[in-house]
């Protein structure tokens, strides 16, 4: 008896844990955008479907067992049966439906949240253009049309859809900010492309979902949506300053480390992400340019 409270008590305290890491508020089941909103519909759709065959099972596992105790036998003794329609009718029918109906789910929400698929709101508004590398163990985003860059913080205004595109300067990584939806990977030698949109301000977290080395569980970032004026005087306020990020810049945030702190280019080189992504720059190759723990940060930055 003693044994069974205390797995009780640990099952209870394992049940509170999870209940307060779901009161962070950067769940995915907590969105704050369109995209992340379809994911939850899907996922909470499902978790519909497969419980119709999951909560039935169980309550016949249960019933059965009561009905045909030891202690008081009502099962009819049939040495000759053999098949049952109606049984297999129940067995086949019920699993069918539930493939069914989660294969439609599937079927129409990869289709509607395609990552190439442009917003509904892409319609009346023009998106961001943002270009996103992923780095040992950092992530480098660019503001082409601004003309300025960051490095492990991502600003976006408000209620405006932005179209990253993405690639790789090493090995293969995982683009995800979990309110805003579609986890994406970012690959070297190539660009994949995600549409997302943050429809209110806040803070939101980023991280890479994919196991890229030594220093992975460090490799994420903050997303500040914020209004679309305060953006504008974000980008004004960090045009031309320093530092600015050219080749010479690249290749040494490029070295394997870590960015403790994150901060701004006033400058980028123009073409600078169609040269990462052909290759045509290539990444510091090796631990020999740092290893995880070191600042790879330029001596100026800008908060």
């Amino acid at each position: 008896m003693r044994v069974t409270i205390k797995v009780g008590k640990r099952a209870l305290l394992l049940l509170a844990l999870m209940a307060l890491t779901g009161c962070t508020g950067e769940g995915i089941l907590d969105p704050a955008g369109p995209v992340g909103a379809g994911e939850r519909t899907i996922l909470l759709n499902s978790l519909v479907i497969m419980l119709a065959i999951v909560i039935p099972t169980i309550v016949a596992t249960l019933g059965f067992a009561f009905w045909y105790r030891a202690d008081k036998p009502r099962g009819r003794y049939l040495p000759e049966w053999a098949y049952s329609g109606r049984v297999e009718l129940v067995v086949w029918s019920i699993p069918i439906l539930v493939i069914l109906f989660l294969a439609g789910v599937i079927w129409v929400g990869s289709h509607q949240l395609d990552p190439y698929q442009p917003l509904e709101s892409q319609k009346t508004t023009k998106p961001l253009e943002v270009q996103v590398v992923s780095l040992d163990w950092k992530w480098l985003f660019i503001y082409p049309e601004q003309g300025v860059a960051s490095v492990n913080r991502l600003v976006i205004p408000a209620g405006v859809p932005v179209h990253f595109s993405l690639t790789s300067a090493s090995v293969m990584n995982a683009f995800f900010i979990h309110r805003l939806g579609s986890m994406i990977y970012t690959m070297n030698g190539m660009v994949t492309q995600v549409n997302l949109q943050a429809d209110k301000p806040g803070t939101y977290w980023g991280q890479s979902a994919q196991y890229s080395g030594d220093g992975f569980s460090d490799m994420h970032f903050v997303t500040n949506a914020v209004a679309p004026a305060e953006f504008a005087g974000w980008v004004a306020k960090t045009k031309g300053q320093v530092p600015s990020l050219d080749a010479a810049a690249y290749a040494g945030l490029a070295k394997q480390g870590l960015v403790k702190q994150a901060y701004d280019y006033g400058a980028v080189q123009p073409g600078l992400f169609n040269q990462i992504s052909t290759q045509k720059i290539a990444p510091a190759a090796g631990p020999q340019a740092g290893r995880a723990g070191v600042n790879v940060s330029p001596r100026t930055s800008v908060q």
